[in-house]
């Protein structure tokens, strides 16, 4: 399972300057609003290092890291919900993603202009998250009809209404849809509106270099990621070992992209697992909670299907006991049946038939 993340913002907020960092590919970034035209798609490998203490011990053929898609959205402006700048088109880019991350403006270059002329990071992000609402109001306002009508014809589609009007109320008032206290069943009701505020969010300060790791307050509840898409863009141009200088350099422990793929991972309760061994070391991305077939389903439904057992052993002593044989000579490769909740850094292999 791939993670999709949609990076939104006010224009000249620094998003596709980050989303080219981030990503280390050719993007399109420019001093006025609306440079990115069409959603420009990166998928880029999750920092792990022990992926690469893994591959340390197993020597495999190659080595697949989990990955993040990250979609950068033109910019939004006040009016997008009704058509203003590019409006919808990039409202509907949204709707595919798993979670949205708002790039802020905190940085304060005076070449580069900001759309309502000062910066101020509580107004963009009310500005954002209005328009949002907004849109999630018409989406919710144009089922209804059809939802007041399935109600009536069948009992069980009283409760999509329900939900959908509690929702409505909810963002009348101002409140996203994932702050309303919706319970599993709500949720499950209301999925296929696909609500923009029912995903969850996280927020990029995008700092100026010397902020990069600034401890910042919280906005709309939420503390920050601060990143320097400038100081991004530098590392994306050195090589590991000159990157690793110029972060300690900088004060920084790990990249900007390392902080908001463990933000991202904690906020929609992800981690991970291994496989590794001669033909190939990867990691594997699951829900936290997650019991051994619904991960052995990530590689393939065959594995769920037939699955056996998992022989496991924690990252920590698979690396201490040199491997796959030092952990079994140790007793400390494991059987694990159906009801085994997987670990973060769980090193597996599974036993299945079909």
């Amino acid at each position: 399972m791939a993670l999709s993340i949609g990076i939104v913002g006010l224009p000249n907020v620094g998003k596709s300057t980050l989303f080219t960092a981030l990503t280390n590919q050719g993007g399109l970034a420019a001093n006025y609003p609306f440079a990115t035209i069409e959603p420009n798609v990166g998928i880029v490998p999750v920092p792990d290092a022990r992926l690469d203490a893994l591959a340390e011990l197993d020597h495999p053929a190659k080595v697949v890291p989990a990955t993040v898609e990250f979609v950068d959205i033109a910019g939004l402006v006040a009016g997008a919900s009704q058509g203003e700048g590019l409006g919808n088109q990039f409202l509907a880019n949204i709707r595919e993603t798993d979670a949205i991350a708002e790039v802020v403006r905190f940085f304060g270059d005076p070449d580069v202009v900001h759309v309502a002329g000062a910066v101020d990071p509580a107004s963009d992000v009310d500005t954002i998250k209005t328009e949002l609402i907004l849109a999630d109001i018409a989406t919710v306002e144009k089922a209804l009809p059809r939802l007041e009508k399935e109600a009536k014809r069948d009992k069980a589609a009283v409760k999509k209404l329900e939900a959908a009007q509690k929702v409505l109320a909810g963002l009348n008032e101002g409140h996203r849809a994932r702050t309303l206290g919706l319970d599993e069943e709500e949720m499950e009701a209301l999925y296929d509106l696909h609500l923009l505020t029912s995903k969850p969010m996280l927020y990029i300060a995008n700092v100026d270099e010397d902020q990069a790791s600034a401890d910042l307050p919280e906005i709309d509840g939420c503390k920050p990621v601060p990143i320097s898409a400038k100081v991004e863009a530098d590392l994306a141009e050195l090589d590991e070992a000159e990157a690793a200088e110029y972060l300690e350099a900088m004060g920084l422990e790990e990249s900007g992209l390392a902080r908001l793929v463990r933000e991202a991972y904690r906020l929609l309760g992800l981690q991970s697992y291994f496989t590794s061994g001669e033909t190939e070391t990867r990691a594997w991305t699951i829900p936290i909670g997650a019991k051994a077939p619904q991960a052995a389903g990530v590689i393939h439904t065959d594995f769920e299907r037939g699955f056996i057992k998992a022989e496991t052993a924690s990252f920590e002593d698979y690396v201490a006991l040199g491997g796959e044989k030092g952990c079994r000579d140790a007793g400390k490769l494991r059987q694990e049946g159906k009801d085994y909740v997987v670990q973060d850094g769980d090193v597996m292999h599974f036993k299945f038939n079909v």
